[in-house]
């Protein structure tokens, strides 16, 4: 299927997109949703560190590894794979704890081979670990590599107002910190901070 961006807007839809030449996208895969619909999706989530080690008993982790097409402040592209999936994640600028997000699903061997010739350096490598926690999941990564040391939860919300709790192992919030944004790391490690 090959639209032009305009005809892609115009239906509200990003789907993986690769530039063509002249104006044209070429869309490769459907977006990831259940009901299999495309429109645009929002992200608001708030980032915390840690106090300490006590979630650790609560979860087991899955390996991520991702980098990014794009890492400019206007618009992120991030390619990722969870253990033997592959994402392709277009992600807007941030407003508050708000930004516009599109996920798709795409081939495994096809992010691996971005990861590795595409995408910028250093990747990203990371263990997440799932937390349920009264009503919310509280995703926790633990960084290896270049951000060896760094551990941050991060909780998606429903609105940017929603009230929570939050378990006695969340620190200080760091949301609108933007050295913790995941494409900052690959500029600017947690390992040279």
């Amino acid at each position: 299927m090959i639209a032009t961006m305009r005809e892609c807007v115009r239906r509200e839809a990003v789907p993986h997109l690769l530039a063509s030449g002249e104006g044209t996208v070429i869309a490769i895969n459907q977006p990831l949703n259940e009901s299999n619909e495309v429109g645009v999706g929002l992200e608001i989530e708030r980032k915390f560190l840690l106090k300490n080690d006590d979630w650790r008993k609560l979860a087991q982790g899955k390996e991520y590894r991702q980098g990014y097409l794009s890492s400019v402040k206007e618009r992120t592209v991030r390619v990722r794979t969870i253990e033997d999936k592959g994402f392709l994640t277009i992600k807007g600028v941030s407003r508050g704890a708000v930004r516009t997000e599109y996920e798709y699903a795409i081939p495994l061997n096809e992010a691996k081979a971005m990861l590795e010739e595409l995408c910028e350096k250093p990747l990203i490598e990371k263990k997440r670990f799932k937390i349920p926690y009264e009503g919310l999941v509280w995703e926790i990564d633990e960084f290896f590599g270049e951000n060896k040391g760094l551990i941050m939860a991060e909780a998606e919300l429903s609105s940017e107002t929603q009230a929570f709790n939050k378990p006695e192992w969340i620190g200080v919030e760091v949301t609108h910190d933007s050295k913790y944004y995941n494409a900052n790391l690959v500029h600017h490690p947690f390992r040279r901070w």
